[in-house]
């Protein structure tokens, strides 16, 4: 490997932004062991409640598609192949999140489910649970979705149930939504939780859409509007 500056790709430790490195390292594995405490600027000035975000992988083509089916054609067979993707993403926590853990889907406005039929992420995060029951016997991992309400159509907009209200939340939770893209709503529910007293709160998506390749979308999407399949989706896709 030559000693010339190069660009590396890493993701933020916090929340899983993509961060561009302008390294001059001869050994990979160290720059890789160095990245991994990084965090991007968001994250360091307003470091998000939740310890940290995962994601089965980048929204791309083909999981944008999958997505979509699932979220907008209803397509809801698509949910036991992501839920094992899913399951894939709670994995990347193994050895740092608790083996016992309350889950909670991200939930929708009442309204935006009615109208869909389903809380997309409730069927992913379900089974992403039978997928992980069988993959990691030893883990306790129970559905708690009823836990959070969204009160409003905004990402701000989540408070307790009455049921939530009456769990005892002291424990961990993992928070599992379809699509990570600013993280207001991962931030929103991570922040509810563990001012309701959770002990830590972990969020696992199974995409991560990346900012930048957000905007060159939105830019695509604007120059040329019949470019893109499934454009409303693209240039503002809703982490619920």
């Amino acid at each position: 490997m030559n000693a010339q500056a190069r660009m590396t790709m890493f993701g933020c430790g916090r929340c899983g932004e993509a961060l561009n490195l302008d390294l001059d390292l001869e050994d990979v594995r160290f720059a890789a062991m160095v990245a991994e405490g990084l965090q991007c600027r968001e994250c360091r000035l307003a470091a998000p409640e939740f310890a940290r975000a995962v994601a089965y992988a980048s929204y791309d083509e083909e999981l944008r598609k999958l997505i979509g089916l699932l979220k907008f054609e209803r397509v809801r067979s698509v949910a036991r192949l992501l839920g094992l993707q899913m399951a894939e993403a709670v994995l990347k926590l193994e050895g740092h999140a608790a083996m016992e853990l309350l889950v909670i889907a991200v939930p929708l406005f009442k309204a935006r489910e009615r109208q869909r039929g389903y809380n997309q992420s409730v069927l992913l995060a379900d089974e992403a649970l039978g997928w992980l029951r069988r993959m990691r016997p030893d883990w306790k991992l129970v559905a708690a979705h009823k836990a959070l309400v969204r009160v409003k159509s905004t990402e701000s907009s989540f408070v307790l149930s009455r049921k939530g209200r009456r769990r005892n939340l002291a424990g961990a939770f993992k928070v599992i939504g379809d699509i990570l893209t600013s993280g207001a709503t991962a931030r929103e529910c991570a922040r509810v939780l563990m001012r309701a007293g959770a002990a830590k709160v972990w969020v696992a998506t199974l995409a991560r859409a990346q900012k930048r390749f957000m905007t060159r979308q939105y830019d695509e999407l604007h120059k040329d509007p019949g470019k893109l399949v499934a454009r409303w989706d693209l240039a503002a896709p809703e982490p619920g």
